[in-house]
């Protein structure tokens, strides 16, 4: 059965493949250390370096992106005794999961997974076989992602858009565990998608992003950091010309990390004719207040691998603490079990005709959701799409067991 709790756990994972940059710090970092603040949260913040190896082949680069990502969240104030804060592979329930999950994965819905079906698309178009360059770790990705959330029974997993479908993907195999072992196991989780959260610019004007090359590192020395900001682009507008700070670079980076009062200053100097110079060294300045006493922080950390490894290795262990338990019931409820244990001591298994015949599936399909109803044997007996959202969708799938059930 899923653990008893009295408090929201969220969980957040960060891969481990780059160097944190301003967009991860205003985007990700900043408002999650801030909600795991919150009392009615528990906070789970996990180093997805099984995940980074999906995406980078560089053993060097997946242990350094750890070490200054760990270094990273800590410095910003992450609490490492309030939260559980650990590295993915330290958690070997995490893969025994995962394969106890694969087993129970439709291929099918794998196969309508975003990643995969980019690739193939991708390779289609260059006129090459489909799956060529597809490894099996980009196709499983979302079973392992369900592991990660399911092994703590997370209710909500920030998100942005374009990971919604992996967390009803992980909703769908958890309720596929549930139906087919006879109890409710997992919690099915839900995407937390933080609409206000702000997105930087880089350096180009596009959306910052290691992909385009255009990030500033969120933790360069002060003279770095000012080189990078006086290399934002910028329009031709001159000193004493009004300019539009709704469609400025600049304005938006500022807007981040500046107060309301300070937000208003800087859009009346843009209405007066700031020169870009000024308007360049003001958003170092505002940046470089926030970040100073945090970047003595990251470098004190960063010069010290030891201590974070150890911070990392005790959250892992009060985070295996809760799996452990967990995973043996699930082992259990598989057919994982110990021998020598005595019927008479051990309880009973359900039997199969004492499960619910039918089970739903809900799925994303283009820009809409749908369910299907199976049967025992995996037969679709009916099907129905063009809802809003997931949760519309399982109560009319509901609806149509209801109906065939009565039948």
């Amino acid at each position: 059965m899923p653990q008893v709790q009295s408090k929201t756990r969220i969980l957040t994972g960060i891969t481990t493949s780059g160097t944190p940059h301003l967009g991860n710090y205003v985007g990700a970092i900043r408002p999650a250390i801030a909600a795991s603040r919150n009392a009615g949260t528990e906070s789970f913040y996990f180093l997805a370096d099984y995940h980074a190896l999906i995406k980078c082949d560089d053993p060097a680069r997946v242990q350094r992106s750890t070490l200054e990502i760990a270094a990273s969240w800590l410095a910003c104030g992450l609490d490492p005794e309030k939260v559980y804060f650990y590295r993915q592979s330290d958690i070997r329930e995490i893969p025994e999961l995962t394969w106890i999950l694969t087993c129970i994965t439709a291929k099918g819905l794998l196969n309508r997974a975003h990643a995969y079906k980019a690739a193939t698309d991708a390779n289609r178009e260059k006129g090459e076989d489909a799956d060529a360059g597809v490894t099996a770790g980009l196709y499983m990705y979302p079973v392992l992602m369900a592991a990660d959330i399911l092994i703590f029974n997370a209710h909500k997993v920030p998100v942005g858009r374009d990971q919604v479908q992996h967390i009803e993907m992980a909703r769908d195999i958890g309720q596929r565990f549930n139906h087919l072992y006879g109890a409710d196991y997992f919690v099915l989780p839900e995407a937390a998608i933080e609409e206000s959260v702000a997105t930087l610019p880089g350096l180009d004007g596009r959306k910052m992003s290691k992909s385009y090359d255009n990030t500033i590192p969120l933790w360069l020395p002060a003279a770095a950091l000012r080189k990078a900001i006086l290399g934002i682009v910028t329009n031709s507008l001159g000193v004493g010309e009004a300019k539009n700070p709704d469609d400025s670079n600049i304005f938006s980076i500022y807007q981040a990390f500046a107060s309301a009062q300070e937000t208003a200053a800087m859009r009346q100097a843009f209405a007066d004719g700031i020169g870009w110079g000024d308007a360049k060294q003001k958003l170092f300045e505002r940046i470089d207040a926030e970040l100073a006493p945090m970047r003595e922080k990251y470098d004190a950390l960063i010069a010290k691998p030891a201590e974070i490894e150890d911070i990392l290795h005790a959250g892992a262990a009060r985070a295996r603490a809760l799996a452990g338990p967990f995973l043996d019931k699930l082992r259990y409820a598989a057919g994982l079990r110990d021998l020598r244990a005595s019927a008479a001591t051990e309880s009973k298994p359900i039997a199969r005709s004492e499960k619910p015949a039918l089970q739903p599936v809900v799925f994303r399909e283009a820009d809409a959701f749908a369910f299907k109803v199976l049967d025992a044997k995996r037969n679709v007996l009916k099907t129905q799409s063009g809802f809003a959202d997931a949760k519309a969708a399982m109560a009319a799938a509901r609806e149509a067991m209801a109906t065939l059930e009565a039948a």
